[in-house]
């Protein structure tokens, strides 16, 4: 856990994808603050973003996840603290080759997609026929290949987000950093834009998503964030951050459990019939607690793995 945000680069390791060591570069922001006025909306944010990684960025509308992203592409000066890239700060030429996902889309709804997509390759220093391959690419990835010609206004808005996510994916990024990009997308382009991250990540890509499908992040990431109110209350990966939680255990017997309740070191967190979900003070209550239900038919007793919503629940409350 990292309180205050000061600790946020403590979950930092060796980089693997596929058991297999990873080359690529780092992404790190040190002690971001952003200031409105007497407001502090971002405090003291550090983290890392590590080659080869997914992290997911959470936390409730206002928390500032999108002003974070925002200082770290360069778009809303900091107001104090630093982004670093392979340890050095960051400059304009280095956040050139990142792909960066705004909240707010901004494409151009009466032009042809691959039309637009073409000019923005060429924005970000491709020739025109490089960024139609790619674009083309994309766009078949995403299941748009017979759209190509349509003008942006014409798609769903599932279908304009994913033509948002080419957009970002085209010219080859060495960091990507998507505000809410699994936002309206259909079960099967969350796979397809899945599918192209952990191209990215192999190639030592660091990737840093936020998102409010926390089942989404819990499955995908190998790190995560938790900000709230400006500030970092918890990172780490999924393991380390279920490790800071208190152990839940599910227990059942053949017959009603309400006698748990009266078990010196035990809490209970839910009963219902012969089953029960308990904590305990620490590990020597385990033993005294099993004898119990033995003698009255122990059926299972069972370890809890806290989701990522138990974990975000805990710590922000």
């Amino acid at each position: 856990m990292a309180p205050g945000g000061s600790g946020g680069g403590q979950w930092r390791r060796a980089s693997t994808t596929f058991g297999r060591p990873v080359h690529g570069h780092r992404l790190e922001v040190r002690d971001l603050t952003r200031r409105f006025g007497d407001t502090t909306v971002v405090d003291r944010v550090s983290f890392t973003v590590e080659p080869g990684h997914m992290t997911g960025f959470i936390g409730a509308n206002g928390a500032g996840k999108t002003t974070t992203m925002r200082m770290m592409m360069g778009v809303l000066r900091t107001t104090s603290g630093e982004v670093l890239w392979d340890g050095d700060a960051i400059t304009a030429q280095d956040r050139v080759r990142f792909g960066y996902m705004p909240e707010e889309r901004g494409l151009y709804p009466k032009q042809g997609i691959l039309d637009q997509l073409g000019y923005l390759g060429q924005l970000r220093g491709m020739s025109r026929q490089a960024a139609l391959a790619e674009a083309q690419r994309l766009l078949h990835h995403f299941n748009l290949g017979d759209r190509v010609k349509d003008k942006l206004e014409t798609l769903s808005l599932g279908n304009q987000q994913r033509v948002q996510v080419a957009a970002a994916l085209l010219h080859q990024p060495q960091a990507l950093v998507l505000d809410e990009p699994f936002s309206g997308l259909d079960p099967t382009a969350v796979d397809s834009m899945v599918d192209l991250l952990r191209e990215y990540t192999a190639r030592g890509v660091p990737v840093l998503f936020s998102s409010h499908q926390l089942d989404l992040v819990d499955r995908l990431c190998d790190a995560m964030v938790i900000l709230h109110d400006g500030r970092v209350l918890a990172s780490g990966t999924a393991e380390q951050l279920r490790a800071t939680q208190p152990k839940r255990h599910r227990l059942t017997c053949s017959a009603d459990v309400g006698w748990v309740r009266d078990v010196p070191g035990v809490s209970v967190e839910d009963l219902e019939g012969c089953s029960a979900v308990v904590t305990l003070d620490d590990d020597s209550v385990r033993s005294d607690l099993l004898r119990r239900a033995v003698d009255r038919g122990l059926l299972e007793f069972t370890d809890l793995a806290p989701s990522l919503s138990d974990i975000y629940r805990e710590v922000t409350r």
